[in-house]
């Protein structure tokens, strides 16, 4: 296992295929997945790992396993996506967690480790956060990111339109 990042009270490392459990515990969960309108079946949970492994391997970073030090459970994923914006590709800054670790900054701590490792380490200049419109919790995280509301997007998903704002955070000037 490759890890990527270490915060004050988390690491995120690469996912592997014996972190299948511990991503559905957030893809299978409705809760969890209400901006994707749907919790994942088996084949769709298992499709998004096997992305992020391919992630890793073409693009050299994807969303990573968020793992509580205290504990060594994995709690959420959050990393870094090329996303489709416009007629562009961008990188995104994205996260999910399980619900029973949702408001207690975790998510914030991964996403400011994730956008500085994207300034800083893979000298990428600007980050993005395409987050649903009705997604407050995260939007509040992007915020606490030092990103600022950009734009408004309508993404077509599982046959639907989908309302997302558009977050930005650009590089400081050294």
């Amino acid at each position: 296992m490759k890890t990527i990042l270490e915060t004050e009270r988390l690491l995120l490392r690469e996912m592997e295929e014996g972190d299948y459990e511990g991503l559905c515990r957030m893809l299978r969960d409705p809760e969890v997945m209400y901006a994707y309108e749907h919790a994942f079946t088996e084949e769709e949970a298992w499709a998004w790992l096997y992305n992020q492994i391919r992630r890793y391997k073409e693009e050299g970073f994807g969303l990573w396993a968020v793992i509580l030090k205290e504990t060594g459970d994995m709690i959420g994923q959050c990393g870094l996506t090329m996303q489709p914006y416009g007629e562009k590709r961008v990188v995104e800054v994205g996260y999910l967690f399980q619900k029973s670790y949702w408001h207690k900054g975790y998510a914030t701590e991964a996403a400011i480790a994730c956008k500085n490792h994207a300034f800083y380490a893979l000298d990428i200049p600007v980050v993005y956060s395409i987050i649903r419109d009705q997604n407050e919790a995260s939007q509040h995280v992007a915020e606490r990111n030092g990103m600022k509301r950009v734009d408004k997007i309508v993404k077509h998903y599982y046959g639907m339109d989908m309302p997302h704002w558009v977050y930005r955070a650009d590089r400081p000037v050294q």
